[in-house]
């Protein structure tokens, strides 16, 4: 069994007097695909923001590659993390939002280039040649010169993939990339997470409302209610074949 590319131990997140997780314990491995469903306010985001570093726990570690990515050793002792520590660890992890987060003064190559270039240091060209294979991926490699404002919400949508994906990360996290699209457009950026999930070498956890979707990618799939993971398995046994009261009811409203 190979270790975990992520594990979260026992970690609580609360805003104010507002507990929103309450000790979630979760093991990713590499290559898994792990699909977070839950109501509205169960937490689900809050997870995927703690491992961008842009939430911090409260308590509890969260491990990324066998670092721990909130806590760091300072002469022996265990610290809080600094900036430099964080952005380390969190270069293994990509992230695309639900509203893209483009430069809308860039065209859509330079949006994928400037991470690599800036981030990982490399060089112009060696940005450039990745950055165009993955907007080909993602089938855009015809919009390379095309800035924000002339594309689709779902080629935004696609673009921002192509851009996490430049920058090789072990983990990438897919925070309902679907619910700010018109239905029309939900089908196209479906289709390319599907293709990324096939190529077998990143995790991938994706908070999502697309049932079907979840059913057809997901190895695992983690129900979040009111803070703590309810129930877990393969997607068909929780989708399918779940016994929970409030997972039925929650997976109703897909139903119908």
């Amino acid at each position: 069994m190979t270790e975990p590319i992520v594990t979260f131990n026992d970690v609580h997140k609360s805003f104010g007097d507002v507990k929103v997780l309450k000790g979630i314990d979760l093991d990713i491995r590499p290559a898994e695909k792990v699909a977070i469903i839950g109501p509205s306010g169960s937490g689900k985001t809050t997870i995927i923001r703690m491992l961008m570093t842009l939430e911090q726990p409260t308590s509890g570690d969260i491990i990324v590659d066998g670092t721990n990515l909130w806590k760091m050793d300072k002469k022996g002792k265990q610290v809080t993390a600094n900036e430099k520590h964080l952005r380390a660890v969190r270069g293994d992890i990509g992230m695309v939002f639900q509203h893209f987060n483009l430069f809308p003064h860039m065209t859509i190559l330079e949006n994928c280039m400037t991470a690599p270039i800036h981030v990982k240091q490399e060089s112009k060209s060696s940005a450039k040649n990745r950055s165009i294979e993955m907007l080909k991926k993602v089938g855009l490699g015809d919009k390379l010169d095309n800035y924000p404002s002339q594309l689709s919400g779902g080629q935004k949508q696609r673009v921002a993939m192509a851009r996490a994906l430049v920058m090789r990360p072990k983990v990438m996290l897919f925070d309902e990339v679907t619910s700010a699209l018109d239905p029309e457009l939900v089908g196209e950026v479906l289709e390319v997470i599907r293709d990324i999930a096939k190529d077998g070498e990143m995790a991938l956890i994706l908070v999502t409302h697309e049932m079907d979707f979840a059913l057809d990618v997901a190895d695992k799939v983690l129900f979040l209610d009111e803070g703590v993971i309810a129930e877990q398995g393969t997607a068909s046994e929780v989708i399918e074949h779940s016994k929970n009261d409030r997972l039925q009811s929650f997976l109703h409203r897909f139903r119908n």
